[in-house]
């Protein structure tokens, strides 16, 4: 598959072969939905965390004997159903990753780029660098080519210029090849590839 190469400053800049195998795969909905939620899941710290009836502060003491009184028997005043008591069932410290695949998640990033290569939102850059790295200049030409939200992914590393003009511009974010993901390609609307991303992830991911 060809794809159109452009500059920074929307100027032709040739073409490039796209390998179908990374950038011609159907769209698969479901592997993306177990992408993301492993993603997120494995995000989560996982610290919540509340009081049972063991952990609260309070005597144990036996509130009144057990017969006689015409109340219902009560044994602590560290119950649930008193004020200040315990919670039951409630949130507790623990790990919500699990597990997938590597080749499905392998499989999902194949895919999250071939879908928005055919929905067209998928742009290929000469390089990623900068002359003179200023972030007006560098939003003012995301809004004349309506790249109002933009993931932007360069090769090994990141120039450095881009990355502090791209700082300030919202809903615009930046990565090297080796953190390209599901989840940050399928928030943003438009992807843009630097040809030194492109070779880079059609090498990790044949």
């Amino acid at each position: 598959m060809k794809c159109a190469v452009t500059t920074l400053d929307n100027k032709d800049a040739g073409e490039i072969e796209l390998d179908d195998a990374v950038f011609g795969l159907p769209a698969r909905a479901d592997i993306l939905a177990r992408m993301v939620q492993w993603q997120l899941a494995k995000r989560r710290s996982g610290t919540h965390k509340v009081k049972t009836r063991g952990e609260v502060r309070g005597s144990t003491r036996k509130l009144f004997r057990q017969k006689g009184t015409g109340n219902a028997r009560a044994g602590s005043a560290r119950t649930s159903q008193r004020r200040g008591g315990g919670t039951v069932f409630g949130p507790v410290v623990r790990d919500h990753s699990h597990d997938l695949p590597k080749k499905v998640r392998k499989l999902a990033l194949k895919t999250a780029l071939s879908s928005k290569a055919a929905e067209g939102k998928l742009i290929v850059l000469e390089s990623g660098t900068m002359e003179a790295p200023k972030t007006a200049a560098l939003a003012k030409t995301f809004s004349e080519r309506g790249w109002n939200s933009v993931l932007l992914i360069d090769g090994q590393a990141v120039d450095a210029g881009l990355a502090r003009a791209t700082r300030n511009i919202p809903q615009v974010d930046l990565l090297p090849q080796i953190g390209a993901n599901v989840y940050d390609i399928l928030r943003r609307d438009t992807l843009v590839l630097t040809k030194d991303a492109v070779q880079a992830l059609e090498a990790r991911l044949k």
